[in-house]
C-alpha cells in the first residue's frame, strides 16, 4: 500500500476538525437561544444516557481493530477476514446494546419523560456500527471522511434553520444531529469494499479477538463513565437549567480540545504500524515529535481560552450562559494533562498491547471523578463538575506515565522536551498580555476576541522563535520551502 503522508492526512484531519468546530460555532449559538437552556439540558441528559448504550455496542472494537487491522492491511485475504471478523462481533455487541437499552427505558421512571429524545439518540448506535470507520482508519483514507463531513454538515446546518425554530424543536435537533454525525455510514459500508470485502462469518477463533476487545471494552467503560458522569449527575442531582449551563462550557472545552489532537488521531494508526513491524527507532521518533508539537498547542490553547473565557461564552451562547464562564475557566486547566494521557493512552499503551493498565488507569480516575462529583456538586454545582474533571485528567496521566515510562522516559525525560514546555510557558506569559492589552483597548467585544486570537498567535510564535525553538524553525523552514516550491 501506497504510504500516505502524515502532513497531508495531518491536513485533512485538522480540516474535519475545523469543520467539526465551526459547525457547533455556527449552530449552537443558535440552537442554545432557540432550545433556551431547559431544552438544551434535555437534549444533553439524553445524549449522556445513550452515549453509555453506545460504547455497549462499540466494545473496544475500533481501537483495536485500528492496532491490528495496520499491521496486515497490504494483505488482502488476511484484512478482509480480520474484518469480516470484527464485523461479526460487531453485529452481536449492538444487538445486545439495543436490548439493555429497551430495559433500561421500562424499568426506569426517571427515563420515561425523556424516552423519545433517547430513542432518536440511539439510532447512531446502530449506524455506528454498519459505518465500520475503523478499516477507514486503518487505511489513512482521510479525504474520504473529511469529504464526507462537509457534505453531510451542510445539508444538516440547512436541515437546522429549515426545521429547528422554538423551544419545542429539540427532538427535530437530535435527529438533525444524527443525520450530520452519522448519516453517511451506509456509504461507509459500501465504499469499504475498496480496500476489502466486508460480511458476516460464523466460523472463527472468537476469543482471540474478545479478549483483547473486552479489555479495551472495560477501559472505554471507565471512561464512558469518567466523561459523561458529570452531566448525569448533575442531571439527577440538579435541574436541566444546570445541566444546560455545563453543557455549554463543557462543548466549548471539547470543541478546542477537538482541534488541538487532530494531528494526534492522524497519527495514532502510523505509531501502531511501526511499533506493531517492530521499528522502534521510527516509533519513538515520530512519538516525540507529536508530543512535543502537542505541547506546543495544548498550552496556549488552555491559557487563552482561560484569558477569553466570558467573551467565548457570551459570544457563542449569549448572557444567558454568562455563569457557565467559571466553570469554563476550570475545565480549561486540563487540557495540557488530557492530551498527555491521551498520547500515553492510543499512541504507547495500546499499541504495546497494555490494554489491561489502560483499564486499571481509566477505573482509578471514573471512580475519582464520581466520587468528587457526589460530594462537591451539592456545594459547587456544575463548578464541581469542571473541577472533578480536571482532578481526574491529571490522576490519568499520573497513572498513564507510571504504565508507560519505561518506553516513553526518553520521550518525556528529556532536555528538549523540558525546553519545549518552558519555551511555551514563555510564550503564554505574552498571551496573557495580549489578551489584557486588548480588553483595554477595544469596547467591542467581538473586535477585542478576534484581535486577541490574531495577536496572541503571532506573539506566541514569535516568542518561540526568538527562544530558537526547533520545532517552530522547523515548521516556518518548512513553509517556506513549499511557498519557493509554488513560486518557482
Amino acid at each position: 500500500m501506497k504510504k500516505k503522508s502524515l502532513g497531508i492526512n495531518a491536513f485533512l484531519n485538522s480540516l474535519r476538525s475545523i469543520l467539526n468546530i465551526l459547525f457547533p460555532i455556527i449552530t449552537f449559538p443558535y440552537v442554545s437561544r432557540v432550545l433556551q437552556v431547559k431544552g438544551i439540558g434535555i437534549y444533553n441528559f439524553s445524549n449522556s444516557i445513550v452515549s453509555y448504550f453506545s460504547l455497549i455496542a462499540a466494545l473496544g472494537i475500533g481501537t483495536y481493530a485500528v492496532r491490528e487491522g495496520a499491521k496486515i492491511r497490504d494483505n488482502i485475504h488476511e484484512i478482509s477476514q480480520f474484518a469480516s471478523e470484527i464485523f461479526t462481533i460487531n453485529i452481536f455487541s449492538t444487538l445486545i446494546s439495543y436490548i439493555l437499552l429497551f430495559l433500561s427505558l421500562f424499568a426506569f421512571s426517571k427515563l420515561h419523560n425523556y424516552a423519545a429524545c433517547i430513542l432518536i439518540f440511539s439510532l447512531q448506535i446502530f449506524f455506528t456500527t454498519i459505518g465500520t470507520e475503523w478499516i477507514y482508519q486503518i487505511y489513512e483514507d482521510y479525504g474520504y471522511i473529511t469529504l464526507r463531513s462537509i457534505i453531510f454538515q451542510i445539508l444538516s446546518l440547512v436541515l437546522l434553520f429549515i426545521f429547528v425554530r422554538g423551544p419545542q424543536d429539540y427532538l427535530k435537533y437530535a435527529v438533525i444531529t444524527i443525520f450530520s454525525a452519522v448519516g453517511a455510514n451506509i456509504f461507509n459500508f459500501i465504499l469499504a469494499r475498496q480496500f476489502c470485502r466486508i460480511r458476516v462469518v460464523w466460523h472463527f477463533n472468537w476469543r482471540v479477538h474478545l479478549t483483547p476487545i473486552l479489555i479495551i471494552f472495560g477501559a472505554n467503560i471507565a471512561n464512558m463513565i469518567y466523561v459523561n458522569s458529570d452531566i448525569t449527575l448533575l442531571g439527577l442531582m440538579k435541574s436541566n437549567y444546570i445541566v444546560g449551563l455545563y453543557s455549554v462550557s463543557s462543548k466549548i472545552y471539547q470543541i478546542v480540545k477537538t482541534l488541538i489532537a487532530a494531528l494526534l488521531m492522524v497519527t495514532i494508526p502510523r505509531l501502531a504500524m511501526l511499533f506493531g513491524k517492530n521499528k522502534m527507532a521510527e516509533y519513538k521518533s515520530l512519538l516525540s515529535k507529536l508530543t512535543n508539537i502537542l505541547v506546543l498547542l495544548a498550552l496556549p490553547a488552555s491559557v487563552g481560552l482561560i484569558m477569553l473565557s466570558k467573551e467565548v461564552v457570551l459570544l457563542i451562547s449569549g448572557k444567558e450562559y454568562l455563569r457557565a464562564t467559571n466553570s469554563l475557566s476550570i475545565l480549561s486547566l486540563a487540557y495540557i494533562f488530557s492530551i498527555l494521557a491521551w498520547i500515553l493512552t492510543d499512541c504507547v499503551l495500546i499499541p504495546s498491547k497494555r490494554e489491561k493498565y489502560v483499564l486499571r488507569s481509566m477505573g482509578i480516575s471514573a471512580i475519582l471523578n464520581i466520587v468528587l462529583n457526589i460530594l462537591l456538586i451539592p456545594v459547587m454545582s456544575e463548578n464541581a463538575a469542571a473541577l472533578s474533571t480536571v482532578l481526574a485528567e491529571i490522576c490519568m496521566f499520573i497513572v498513564n506515565y507510571h504504565y508507560a515510562k519505561d518506553l516513553i522516559k526518553a520521550v518525556f525525560i528529556s532536555k528538549f522536551f523540558l525546553k519545549n514546555i518552558i519555551d511555551s510557558l514563555v510564550g503564554c506569559i505574552g498571551i496573557v498580555g495580549i489578551c489584557l492589552l486588548c480588553r483595554w483597548s477595544w469596547n467591542s467585544m467581538i473586535l477585542m476576541t478576534a484581535f486577541s486570537i490574531i495577536l496572541s498567535v503571532i506573539v506566541y510564535g514569535a516568542i518561540l522563535v526568538l527562544l530558537s525553538n526547533k520545532i517552530i524553525i522547523k515548521m516556518l523552514n518548512d513553509i517556506r520551502k513549499i511557498i519557493k516550491n509554488r513560486l518557482l
